[in-house]
């Protein structure tokens, strides 16, 4: 049976984690093989396994080079009708596209009954109420609460403070996305109080000249921002590409586009103002120069790069971050809208929670972070300068 859009990214995304599992492992051999350092390591792997890819399309190339001219003739013809099967297989996701559009309303209905109980507009009846506990999952719930320790008692002290008459279930999607890994480890400290506002996620498809989908983040009125929504759009690619038609693998996202946050005065989570008091050498007056720069933020969610991932130049350093960059954007996108949203609840409860949504980051090693020692240090050839303006 065909695999459906989310099911074959994932897919997909699973072999990319894969590959890149048996990368790190093999950077760590040539590390303790040859004391090499990590990015020296990492280096090796990635020439070695383009070199085996490579080598691998020469031997198949000059085979097909070799072949008389009647026979490359009839491998132009199984081409075009490969292309064909394509847009075949590209017809079927427009229109699994237009069905998935057509029940949006259906889930719709749902996920309004979801939004009313999680903010406390409803209270379900017994009948709503009578799902089963399955207490074989209980149990292991209960064994894995005692093997994280601390983690776990910090979480069942916040929730011993929850009145019993306290109205849905105040921090429900803060809680969600802070349990999936993916989404938790872009959550900092200084995040959390404004997540707590959030009252609901809803993901929204279009089509027409553009085909995508568009992410729906609910905020109750807060001290923060003034916007009640923030949105994140992802443009997909339905069809083959002419001109690179055999890496076409289905739906493709290949843009997003976030917008614009109306932070209050000194609210702004996803900058710091940084200060450095300067005392002129001749006559000691004082002057305290601020700087503005940017911080790790959850909320730099809804301000990726602008750039269409066909348009970066792989030979380019600069382009070829941003093109990670927007990878990693779009996985983490589909991922919210194929798993959290429909799966909320899942998510919350931590059974919906599966090893392989998330990174494998076994083989990675942790970097102290000095991003604040650098960033708090003016360079002292550029204080000097405005000073003397």
């Amino acid at each position: 049976s065909p695999v459906s859009v989310g099911e074959k990214k994932r897919l997909s995304m699973s072999g990319q984690q894969k590959l890149q599992a048996k990368a790190n492992q093999g950077a760590t051999e040539a590390r303790i093989s040859g004391d090499m350092s990590d990015a020296a390591g990492s280096a090796a792997v990635g020439r070695l396994q383009q070199s085996i890819t490579y080598n691998a399309r020469l031997q198949a190339m000059g085979h097909y080079l070799s072949l008389p001219e009647s026979m490359k003739r009839r491998v132009r013809a199984l081409k075009k009708l490969q292309f064909h099967t394509l847009e075949i297989e590209s017809n079927f996701y427009r229109e699994l596209h237009a069905l998935e559009m057509k029940y949006a309303s259906v889930h719709a209905e749902q996920f309004d009954k979801r939004y009313k109980i999680v903010k406390g507009e409803y209270e379900p009846t017994d009948a709503e109420a009578d799902w089963p506990e399955d207490s074989e999952a209980e149990l292991q719930l209960a064994a894995l609460a005692r093997s994280v320790g601390g983690t776990t008692e910090k979480s069942a002290a916040a929730a011993a403070q929850l009145s019993d008459d306290a109205k849905g279930l105040p921090g429900f999607w803060l809680t969600v996305l802070k349990n999936v890994e993916l989404i938790g480890q872009m959550i900092h400290e200084h995040d959390e109080p404004i997540l707590k506002h959030l009252t609901d996620i809803r993901a929204g498809l279009f089509s027409g000249d553009q085909t995508g989908f568009t992410l729906e983040f609910h905020f109750s009125q807060n001290e923060y921002f003034s916007n009640s929504v923030l949105t994140k759009q992802y443009f997909t690619r339905m069809s083959p590409d002419r001109r690179q038609p055999w890496s076409y693998d289905g739906p493709e996202i290949y843009r997003c586009r976030g917008c614009d946050i109306q932070w209050c005065k000194g609210k702004n989570v996803t900058v710091k103002i940084l200060k450095k008091v300067q005392r002129h050498r001749g006559n000691g007056q004082k002057r305290t120069l601020t700087k503005t720069v940017e911080t790790d933020s959850f909320f730099n969610f809804f301000n990726p790069p602008t750039q269409a991932i066909d348009d970066l130049n792989d030979d380019d350093s600069e382009d070829e971050e941003i093109e990670n960059l927007l990878q990693s954007d779009f996985e983490i996108g589909h991922f919210i809208r194929e798993r959290i949203v429909s799966r909320a609840v899942l998510c919350f409860t931590g059974e919906g929670l599966d090893d392989d949504d998330e990174f494998d980051d076994e083989d990675e090693e942790e970097e102290d972070d000095d991003g604040d020692n650098e960033v708090n240090d003016f360079d002292e050839e550029e204080a000097a300068q405005q000073a003397r303006h």
